[in-house]
């Protein structure tokens, strides 16, 4: 029962994309199970680039079955949108390759009409939303009243329920947030006679095709979104996103459980980034963090904002390390970092002359922090031809195994480069290795 959970370590955009990608060449099966479409990956293979933000980056392996379990909410229009493209490209997105999972929930026109007038009306206290109706959908989830895509199967009954929400969601709209937007129903109503159509073929079980998939043995990827300091229970609050980004969504997520979950691998660039509002102690204000977003394209997938830059941040990671279970780590874009004189990993944070064990739950703590940092020699080579570890130069060597000894987590995985092979596989990458044979 080989199966790897890849998991987001820091503020999202640790580049799990690409490593999904190189890791589902072998995979049976590559499951979605949380986000929504405000999560981008950006694929490169032989040069060529491939963005997605909602089918599984195992599209682009023949043999892989992409599921996008019932935690993913989803917007109909984007992932239509998106099959077409990878249609376009040559890519085979048939119901044998994709399955959207029936209790997975539709984004609708009013989640996103909430979604920018509530960050609208928030003025200069803006949380960065992406304005893509992820959270209202959550929401809608919660409170029992959305539309999941199992409805798309039974229009008659689901047109009733459709006039119902779309009546209370104008008038929350307009009396509640002073918005004057108001959706149309008809024009709602014939969009989703269109997913129905375009859609229904992909609809599927996926809790119990994974079911059926481990007791086979088969090898499966779960693909995380975002990161774990984006968690909503244990992320930056209210800075973070509206789904679970750890470990433990793989199973609430996909209807699985615990014990199916062989390996997490964690993914985190080899220095930090984050999009959008709230705190971030290591940020670089300066030429460096300049510099690092221009080397790493350091702009988001999905809404090209640029992402604020900063040093490698031991303290938000083993925080990470503990509420994941990791047992492996993959390091990105290490090679951003060569050409820098010196680096730094902060190692503590203090508060009020108080060492803190873990990151401050209250945002305005983090204004009173003071970062520790560890300073490292830095390296002028071009590492993004290396091929094996030993290649690397002695101060990259060092900063990982810092890194690693640091967190208490091992190294398994070095990237030195966007492109599918610029992949490095260290001591502690067995498990991977063999999932990949």
């Amino acid at each position: 029962m080989p199966t790897l959970a890849v998991i987001g370590a820091q503020w999202g955009d640790e580049g799990k994309g690409k490593l999904v990608d190189y890791l589902t060449a072998g995979a049976d099966f590559v499951v979605r199970y949380q986000g929504g479409n405000n999560a981008g990956h950006t694929l490169v293979v032989n040069g060529v680039k491939t963005k997605l933000s909602l089918v599984p980056s195992g599209i682009l392996h023949p043999r892989s079955r992409c599921l996008l379990a019932a935690g993913v909410v989803i917007n109909p229009a984007v992932l239509i949108d998106e099959i077409a493209m990878l249609r376009k490209a040559g890519t085979t997105v048939e119901p044998e390759r994709l399955v959207i999972d029936r209790e997975a929930h539709l984004i609708l026109d009013y989640h996103i009409a909430i979604d920018i007038a509530r960050e609208e009306s928030k003025g200069a206290n803006k949380i960065g939303t992406t304005g893509r109706g992820i959270g209202p959908c959550y929401e809608d989830r919660a409170e029992r009243s959305g539309i999941r895509f199992g409805e798309l199967l039974a229009l008659p009954e689901l047109r009733k329920k459709l006039e119902q929400t779309i009546d209370l969601k104008n008038r929350y709209l307009k009396l509640v947030l002073g918005s004057s937007v108001q959706i149309d129903l008809e024009a709602q109503w014939r969009a989703i006679e269109i997913f129905a159509r375009t859609l229904c073929p992909y609809v599927g079980n996926v809790s119990l095709e994974l079911h059926h998939a481990i007791l086979a043995d088969k090898r499966i990827v779960f693909e995380g979104a975002q990161g774990t300091l984006l968690d909503q229970c244990f992320g930056t609050v209210p800075f973070v996103t509206s789904s679970s980004t750890i470990a433990g969504a793989v199973c609430t997520g996909s209807g699985i459980g615990p014990r199916a979950v062989n390996h997490v691998l964690g993914v985190t660039k080899a220095y930090s980034t984050r999009v959008g509002s709230g705190p971030f102690p290591t940020e670089l204000s300066d030429e460096v963090g300049d510099n690092m977003r221009s080397r790493g394209d350091e702009y988001g997938t999905v809404t090209r904002r640029p992402r604020r830059c900063g040093w490698f941040d031991a303290v938000a990671m083993k925080r990470s390390a503990r509420l994941n279970g990791l047992d492996s780590l993959a390091i990105t874009k290490l090679d951003v970092l060569s050409g820098l004189p010196e680096l730094k990993i902060a190692i503590r944070y203090t508060l009020d002359g108080k060492e803190l064990e873990d990151v401050p739950a209250l945002i305005h703590e983090f204004d009173r922090i003071k970062v520790e940092y560890v300073t490292m020699q830095g390296w002028e080579e071009d590492i993004s031809h290396a091929k094996k570890l030993h290649e690397l130069p002695a101060a990259a060597r060092l900063y990982l195994s810092t890194i690693s000894e640091i967190l208490g987590v091992p190294i398994s995985i070095v990237s030195v480069g966007p492109d599918r092979e610029s992949t490095l596989f260290l001591k502690g990458a067995a498990f991977i290795k063999n999932f990949l044979e």
